[in-house]
């Protein structure tokens, strides 16, 4: 009995005219093996950066309606490629963009959201033997304007249709062949994980591991999509994201990130009132600007000072926005740092093992490094530092809770 398989390919997997013929073969394989298969695709190599280069040289403030339009067509090429691709191996495809597989979001351009997705079309080619290639990154909103998902858009959009398909699993075809305890980019002894929970995957893709995009773990954990991240370059056995049910063993620590594109936003002499936080998040949320750390401290002098880490490329506008605050409180100041570095630790075993903070701490201090911010949730801690100690805080962290040891 035929069985449906989502499979995802990002830019770097269909590059080119040779990569595209190679993901022909991988899915040909899959095909043969009685798979009904979507594979959804990426816009080839760097043609998103340079349509927006394009859009720059013709307006310095583009339309976000038009950009969506503009954007959609590098998807549109790559599945076309690959549709001719799979015909030369004689492998029945046809090519589909998101709006003709009615992929519905809202009218949110440039960083859409997925309503619903109606799966007549797809399921009838599926049933005519047709592999279905979907493009990417991009839907259609109730008044039949193109809109595109936002960054990490197309994960997002294959785990939305193993998810409204009822596949099982969705494979998702990297660079890289897994999740890995860190990056092994930077960290030589990085191990790659068989598994790893959702709950693990969306705090590591929250803090800067870009294997996945959090959208797309989210859609998978609320419909039991389990993800299986591989390279598109090799056969090897890729990672598994997977509730935490089916997680065999609950090691204390999972993963170590290193986030250095933060920066530290303080707001100093403010008054001690009720009220006061809400007003400074919630216009920072209006804004649509993330926020990470959080920490408050009261002086003697009924003021507050609150700091907070957020994105290096929001501080203009997070800084404006807090300057007419404190304009209207008669009060505060408000200041940056660029200088730091957030390093975290991660696992669901925290939630049963004692002493991990202790030991993060520990080994920081040992080598000299200060700690100026913490953060904690049930599965993770992060430590804000130096940003030239980064790497050094990444590597000790990652050997204090044995990561770097085999399997």
């Amino acid at each position: 009995m035929s069985k449906i398989l989502v499979q995802k390919f990002g830019g770097t997997s269909v590059g080119d005219p040779e990569r595209i013929k190679r993901v022909a073969n991988r899915i040909k394989s899959y095909y043969e093996k009685g798979y009904q298969l979507v594979v959804v695709v990426s816009a080839m190599g760097h043609t998103t950066d340079e349509l927006v280069d394009l859009a720059g040289k013709i307006s310095q403030n583009p339309p976000k309606r038009e950009m969506d339009m503009l954007l959609s067509t590098g998807e549109q090429v790559s599945i076309a490629l690959l549709a001719m691709a799979l015909h030369e191996v004689q492998v029945p495809a046809k090519s589909f963009t998101g709006a003709q597989v009615n992929i519905l979001t809202d009218s949110n351009h440039s960083n859409a959201r997925i309503e619903a997705i109606d799966t007549k079309r797809l399921t009838a080619e599926l049933d005519n033997k047709q592999v279905c290639i979907v493009a990417g990154f991009q839907g259609i909103d109730e008044n039949q304007n193109i809109t595109t998902l936002g960054r990490g858009g197309s994960d997002t959009t294959a785990v939305a249709l193993a998810a409204a398909l009822k596949a099982k699993e969705c494979e998702i075809y990297t660079d890289v062949d897994g999740v890995y305890t860190t990056d092994p980019n930077k960290v030589e002894k990085a191990r790659k994980l068989n598994q790893i929970s959702y709950d693990e995957m969306l705090e590591l893709a929250s803090l800067g591991a870009g294997v996945l995009h959090s959208r797309s773990v989210e859609f998978a954990k609320k419909y039991g999509v389990v993800i299986h991240v591989k390279s598109s370059f090799n056969y090897n056995e890729g990672t598994k994201v997977v509730s935490e049910n089916e997680i065999m063993e609950k090691i204390t620590v999972t993963g170590v990130t290193l986030k250095s594109d933060d920066a530290r936003m303080t707001v100093a002499d403010i008054p001690d009132k009720p009220g006061i936080a809400a007003e400074i998040f919630l216009a920072l949320a209006e804004k649509k600007i993330n926020i990470d750390v959080i920490v408050q401290s009261t002086g003697r002098d009924k003021t507050n000072t609150i700091a907070f880490t957020l994105p290096v490329a929001a501080i203009p506008e997070a800084k404006s926005t807090l300057e007419a605050l404190t304009k209207k409180w008669g009060a505060g100041s408000v200041s940056t740092d660029d200088s730091i570095a957030i390093v975290s630790a991660v696992g669901v075993g925290m939630k049963s093992h004692t002493g991990v903070a202790a030991s993060m701490f520990k080994a920081l201090a040992d080598n000299n490094i200060n700690i100026e911010m913490i953060s904690t949730s049930e599965i993770k801690i992060s430590c804000v530092i130096a940003k030239d100690r980064g790497k050094d805080a990444l590597r000790l962290v990652h050997s204090v809770f044995g990561l770097d040891k085999p399997a």
